[in-house]
């Protein structure tokens, strides 16, 4: 019993892709073997941009930054304004989403804790004046199409104005202590370079001297002058009544 052996000629289809694989194969060699840009921006964030591709996914990984950013501490006083800005150093696209969230009194990073505040595309949050129930940690979470792409936490910290003193006045005590019980100089707050503020001369002073005494002798004079107008002559009107005597007198006779 004879055996026959047929010989089957690889159909077109099976041809072409032998040689599209072949050809991917070599693209993905020849690829991995060239320098790769590193555009990723640390420490945080969700970044794309920057990452590399993925030649057997056929996609961008990205950057394998963590999502939260550290902490940035912040104290301010008591009374005084406090800003804080939600910017990142890489680039963001164009549908984003900025939500300012705020935990009162604690220093967390767990989303539960958080209570929103302002949603939309304000980067920068601002509270004037600040008081002590301002205190906690601020958190700016940036969205893109609902998906989180990065999260900025700030820790304010609130000092009372009487602690402010307190703390300076601790300072104080604590140099003098470690001096061997000798107080610091007072710093004078005018700079090194700044020269004395000139004093008057002679000449200055007594020329204003001599102009006030002008001024003062002429007011004196014109009050002199008013009160010897206005003040009445006791001699002049004896003067005049005397002729209006001597007519009565002179009637009088030739009535005699």
């Amino acid at each position: 019993m004879s055996r026959l052996l047929y010989h089957q000629e690889p159909s077109s289809e099976t041809v072409y892709e032998e040689r599209l694989q072949k050809a991917q194969d070599n693209f993905i060699t020849a690829a991995s073997k060239l320098p790769r840009g590193n555009e990723c921006v640390p420490p945080c964030g969700f970044q794309t941009r920057g990452g590399q591709y993925n030649c057997e996914l056929c996609r961008y990984d990205s950057c394998e930054f963590p999502m939260d950013c550290p902490f940035r501490d912040i104290t301010v006083r008591e009374g005084s304004s406090s800003q804080m800005w939600c910017n990142v150093s890489f680039q963001l696209p164009d549908d984003i989403v900025m939500i300012w969230m705020f935990s009162e009194q604690v220093k967390t990073q767990v989303r539960d804790q958080f209570k929103e505040m302002t949603s939309g595309l304000d980067d920068l949050y601002s509270i004037r004046p600040t008081i002590l129930q301002d205190q906690g940690t601020y958190l700016c979470e940036i969205l893109s199409g609902g998906l989180s792409i990065v999260r900025l936490y700030y820790y304010l910290t609130v000092t009372p104005r009487p602690l402010m003193g307190h703390s300076v006045l601790q300072d104080i005590f604590d140099q003098s202590v470690l001096s061997g019980h000798q107080f610091p100089k007072p710093v004078d707050p005018r700079p090194l370079d700044d020269d004395p503020p000139p004093l008057l001369s002679p000449l200055t002073l007594l020329l204003t001297a001599a102009f006030t005494s002008g001024f003062l002798m002429f007011f004196l004079l014109l009050g002199a002058g008013y009160f010897w107008a206005t003040t009445p002559n006791p001699i002049s009107n004896q003067e005049e009544e005397d002729p209006e005597d001597e007519f009565y007198d002179c009637e009088s006779y030739e009535d005699k």
